[in-house]
């Protein structure tokens, strides 16, 4: 065999095994799917928002406890991965902008929706992590399902890939802007800049 044929011969082999390995993938068993517990979808129609009241560490806390202020509001859950902690340092960022005389006129209020693990003093304590104009407060799975699908929010429990059995929470990422009337006026998406958070704020602060 000359050394044009056997260098053609090796060309062959190497350009076969490099198809076979992009091209050629084995029937493997497939991993079950996670399953979905309690999923709350939102209202089919527009969110309405609305007033609400869920338990927070130093007692009750009710929307309309705001009335004058601009109220920002996240659900979330403080075993969130990523989604939670990067939205709560983004409306830090943006509350550290404002000075004292409007941060007086801001709320946040951060709704766990995960009451089964997230207790008023864990999220006391979470969100001080953050900033402390930040409230933390749930309540019964039926009553946080209940202002979530008035404000157009989803989540849902997945099983965690993970051998202790637990799980995580898929859940909406936007977070709203309420008025001084206690209004919905919007939403931010998750990966809003604290300068359009700051922005946002400054709007209801100046509006009539």
């Amino acid at each position: 065999m000359s050394e044009r044929q056997l260098l053609a011969m090796v060309i062959f082999l190497v350009a076969l095994v490099t198809g076979l390995g992009l091209f050629w993938h084995p029937d493997l068993p497939e991993s079950p799917l996670p399953a979905v517990a309690n999923p709350v979808a939102p209202s089919a129609t527009a969110p309405g928002g609305g007033d609400f009241t869920l338990q927070s560490a130093d007692g009750p806390v009710a929307l309309a406890d705001f009335r004058g202020k601009a109220v920002l509001l996240f659900f979330g859950y403080t075993y969130c991965p990523d989604i939670c902690p990067t939205a709560l340092s983004t409306v830090a960022t943006a509350l550290n902008q404002l000075s004292a005389e409007e941060l007086a006129d801001v709320a946040v209020i951060f709704v766990s929706v995960d009451p089964k693990r997230d207790t008023p003093a864990r999220l006391k304590e979470y969100v001080a992590f953050f900033h402390p104009a930040i409230v933390g407060v749930t309540g019964s799975p039926e009553a946080v399902a209940e202002i979530a699908r008035r404000y157009g929010v989803f989540y849902a429990e997945q099983k965690a890939a993970t051998a202790g059995g637990g799980y995580v929470v898929d859940h909406s990422a936007d977070t709203y802007v309420i008025g001084r009337d206690g209004r919905l006026r919007g939403a931010l998406p998750h990966g809003a800049m604290p300068e359009q958070v700051a922005a946002e704020i400054h709007k209801i602060l100046t509006s009539p």
